[in-house]
């Protein structure tokens, strides 16, 4: 493989850019898809695609220029053009510099007479010929039309010292000098069978196409190929994590089980007890367990959890529970301490914030086998926190944690078991696809005594007076907000500011702040306080959406409702309800268009957290739902899970075929897929042994 550096035009310099795009070679670069194309044809048909947007262009022979100076040390050239539909103009924008003429080249290249095609910003949406101009090509330069101009163009994400023009002109070297050489590794017949495009076409026209039919089948190749070698991936996980036996067992010995459930004081639901018996029976089986439990918000997936936890420490193994965030880590050892009163287990926390000393006893003492549950964030998986005897690694809130991360957490252990929790829900085949090497338990059942929340959108006035109403009665509120702090858009309200304000509209109550910015110590102090019933009404971000347990909170207010995601505003309803009292949940909109719309309509009408997944993934897509775009530990640089469904379905059912003929993919015809998924998926992101 040829290094970046040695591309035309790229460098050393350069070469450390690139590296921080994760692009090392020209390979690399040639498979660095655009999140984007730009339309800068004129007087082309427009075929509405969500993936090209309308780009302002002009051509036109340039009629004067003019060289203006501002106050503030701003020059700007403008360039008057005549054009097929009339006038036009743009202008240049250059910072004033002493003993330097900045506009030179400007001069040279748009001189009158002379024709040009100028890209930029529309300095009025109505006046589509006025541009704040970006970049500009003679009509003569050849080379410009190819990349540039007259074309679909592609959009790439950059980094800090790289320009979009030098970005395409970087892939267009790239595309002369590998895209003919782009090996298929897909087995004979199937691209054919598939009508997918050949993949030297394919990787062409995915940057520069010479039409939207051909954007559209290159793009539908590589998401194509994409899906096929993750959904292989994962089919050879499961069966290679089932092919091997654990070094040791589990018996039933209920010392630690028996006083757990007696100090509950309630009963595991059906769902719960089921969950358990399917955890209890992978744990008890020879091959290491691999189990996703998911579960509505307040569904009762911790202490099945705790469950499982403590039958591993009842047979002398210890557990590690990892969850998203330091408040959410810290939530659950409040609640793993209260659930584990009087029962003999030695539990511990570790997140960033532990102080050093503690740390270091921590470590000490996990390396000793004197810890049996240790609760911490993505801290744990450090190389420094070594077990004596890890037998069970649980993940909460598996969307924040990726393949690596699970990977590198298990291996602490001796082919320890792994038990992954979401409240998210997941569809059949995003399951299929995604956690593929996974079984499935569901505990569709919310415990005895929950009552329903109502939801309903009111303004921010109605919101406030019933939230004085709960703080009146001796109830607690939340009232949350999207930012911590101001940001460019005018109607997202932050955290901070608003919390001043509402110090003095609910004077005489005690109001709280909380946020992911503030000290440990501080976070720790404002949750013990709010739950302790010493806060009235506590004033967040999204940070609160998972773990906190306040029986006390009968009221969530969201405001910029319409800036969440419904899994978000879901999980954010399920703070409050946890109690003996009516609950609501009061959605706070500064406007109610597009798909914002349809969540706050969706959440007024879905109570069920696994309905209104499938809602989700119509208004939003897969990955959204998951919590990052493309589930990007997996490298998807092209596909999303929803959104090609379709595309999808084909690949599963050619995974399978494939599978079923050749196991091991071991004949001839599939030796270059078999590579390409040990590259992949064996060498960079070690998931499955191809060796």
């Amino acid at each position: 493989m040829t290094s970046i550096q040695h591309l035309k035009g790229v460098g050393p310099k350069r070469a450390e850019m690139f590296a921080r795009l994760g692009v090392a070679t020209v390979e690399d670069l040639l498979f660095y898809f655009p999140r984007k194309w730009e339309d800068r044809r004129l007087g082309a048909k427009k075929e509405p695609l969500p993936f090209v947007e309308d780009a302002p262009v002009i051509r036109g022979r340039v009629k004067k220029v003019r060289d203006m100076y501002t106050a503030s040390g701003l020059r700007i050239f403008k360039v008057f053009l005549e054009t097929a539909g009339g006038e036009a103009e743009a202008s240049f924008f250059k910072r004033h510099t002493p003993r330097f003429d900045v506009f030179a080249p400007l001069r040279k290249d748009l001189a009158p007479e002379r024709t040009v095609w100028i890209t930029g910003t529309p300095e009025d949406p109505l006046f589509l010929s006025r541009l704040r101009a970006d970049e500009y090509y003679p009509d003569d330069d050849a080379r410009a039309l190819k990349m540039h101009v007259g074309r679909l163009v592609p959009v790439y994400p950059l980094t800090e010292g790289l320009t979009p023009k030098f970005m395409r002109e970087a892939v267009f070297a790239a595309v002369e000098a590998a895209a003919a050489e782009a090996p298929e590794f897909l087995p004979p017949g199937l691209p054919a069978r598939r009508r997918l495009l050949a993949r030297d076409l394919a990787a062409r026209a995915i940057h520069f196409p010479e039409n939207n039919f051909e954007l559209v089948q290159a793009r539908r190749r590589f998401i194509y190929e994409e899906l096929l070698l993750l959904a292989l991936a994962w089919a050879i996980k499961r069966r290679q994590t089932r092919s091997v036996n654990k070094s040791f067992g589990y018996e039933l010995k209920k010392n630690l089980l028996t006083p757990f459930r007696e100090n509950l004081g309630f009963s595991f639901t059906a769902a719960q007890a089921h969950a358990i018996k399917e955890i209890f029976a992978d744990m008890q089986a020879p091959t290491p367990m691999a189990r996703l439990l998911e579960g509505d918000v307040g569904s009762g997936k911790t202490v099945v959890a705790l469950s499982a936890m403590l039958l591993a420490a009842e047979n002398g193994g210890q557990c590690v529970f990892a969850a998203p965030t330091e408040i959410l880590a810290e939530q659950h050892f409040l609640t793993f301490e209260r659930f584990l009163k009087g029962v003999n287990v030695r539990c511990a926390l570790l997140t960033g914030r532990v102080a050093a000393v503690r740390k270091k006893e921590i470590l000490e003492k996990l390396a000793a086998g004197e810890i049996d549950i240790l609760l911490g964030t993505h801290s744990v998986l450090g190389p420094e926190v070594k077990f004596k005897s890890l037998r069970l690694a649980v993940i909460d809130e598996q969307h924040r944690f990726g393949v690596r991360q699970r990977a590198a957490l298990r291996a602490k252990g001796d082919r320890a078991d792994m038990l992954i929790m979401t409240a998210t829900p997941i569809p059949r085949t995003l399951l299929l696809a995604l956690y593929g090497d996974l079984d499935l338990s569901a505990i569709r059942e919310l415990p005895p005594g929950r009552l329903p929340v109502k939801t309903a959108e009111a303004t921010e006035e109605i919101a406030f007076n019933a939230a004085a109403d709960e703080a009146a009665k001796g109830r607690q509120v939340y009232i949350v907000y999207p930012v911590i702090e101001e940001t460019q858009a005018a109607d997202m309200k932050s955290v901070k500011t608003e919390f001043e304000r509402l110090k003095v509209f609910f004077k005489g109550r005690r109001v709280e702040m909380l946020h992911g910015r503030l000290p440990g110590a501080l976070k720790k102090k404002v949750m013990e306080e709010f739950s302790a019933g010493k806060i009235d009404i506590l004033v967040a971000t999204q940070v609160i959406e998972v773990g906190i347990d306040v029986p006390n909170a009968t009221l969530m207010v969201i405001n910029n409702a319409e800036r969440f995601g419904l899994a978000s505003l879901h999980q954010l309803r399920g703070r409050v309800g946890r109690g003996r009292w009516d609950s609501r949940c009061l959605l706070v909109a500064q406007s109610r268009t597009g798909d914002g719309a349809e969540r706050l309509r969706a959440m007024t009408q879905c109570s069920s957290g696994f309905e209104l997944s499938e809602k989700d993934i119509y208004i939003r897509g897969a990955g959204e739902i998951l919590g990052v775009r493309q589930h990007g530990d997996m490298d998807l640089k092209i596909a999303d899970m929803s959104r090609d469904a379709e595309v999808l379905a084909e690949a599963l059912e050619d995974r399978d075929a494939l599978l079923a003929a050749d196991p091991g993919l071991a004949r001839p015809e599939n030796f270059r897929l078999r590579r390409k998924l040990r590259d992949l998926y064996a060498a960079k992101w070690n998931l499955i042994d191809l060796s």
